[in-house]
């Protein structure tokens, strides 16, 4: 009788991205919903508020990163909900790999799907809104650096409330205020390229960050799973 072979840590990680990103394309209206948000919201501003180019132009870049923050909300209570209600969840907690590599591996198949797919869509609202040229390279690359930090803090928040029926308007009172450094230096960056000032420095404290996110947030997503699964 062949023995099972047990997969290596690497080989674990990959499995849980790749079932996780089956997962959320045949879930096409989990999918989709985030992005019809995304879009939304940038087409309804020039009929509810003034379809003037330069007034639009002006608060181009806001609109663009409060959507972003948005839309990502709106995907993060499905990040550990399936999970949590199949008892797949349960069965990561018991894994014998070290959960914070579990739940990275989670946590990048939500930006993979949430905000990879906004950042390729951001061009759509930067013409509706008529956000100058000279602004497209930085929002670009705040997007590139803000959109996983939005996926790593609002893990947290959704790890603690993936035990309550309803938990979404507790996630949104608990990672909102974390959500504003973010939108203040992606905002920034944008800001000062498209008055042709130096925006890198922004971007660094984007990517510091994002490099403290990706050091510390799995540990407590790990630590707020186990409360909310043990509780």
């Amino acid at each position: 009788m062949d023995k099972l072979v047990k997969p290596s840590l690497g080989q674990s990680c990959l499995i849980v991205l790749k079932r996780d990103l089956r997962l959320a394309l045949r879930s096409q209206s989990d999918l989709a919903n985030p992005l019809i948000f995304f879009v939304m919201v940038a087409t309804l501003f020039p009929l509810g508020v003034t379809p003037d180019k330069e007034f639009l132009a002006e608060i181009a870049t806001g609109i663009i990163w409060v959507a972003a923050l948005l839309a990502t909300l709106l995907s993060l209570d499905a990040m550990f909900r399936s999970d949590y209600d199949d008892g797949s969840l349960e069965q990561l907690l018991l894994s014998p790999y070290p959960l914070y590599l579990l739940v990275l591996a989670k946590v990048f198949s939500h930006w993979v799907v949430s905000g990879l797919l906004l950042t390729i869509l951001f061009p759509v609202l930067a013409v509706i809104l008529f956000l100058p040229w000279e602004g497209y390279l930085a929002m670009l690359a705040s997007l590139l650096l803000g959109t996983p930090l939005l996926s790593l803090i609002g893990a947290i928040g959704a790890a603690l409330t993936v035990g309550l029926k309803k938990g979404g308007v507790l996630l949104s009172l608990l990672i909102l205020p974390l959500y504003v450094p973010v939108l203040i230096f992606g905002t920034g960056a944008v800001g000062a390229a498209i008055n042709g000032m130096p925006f890198s420095a922004h971007l660094l404290w984007l990517g510091v960050f994002l490099v403290m996110a990706v050091t510390l947030a799995p540990f407590a997503i790990a630590a707020a799973l186990r409360v909310s699964i043990a509780g």
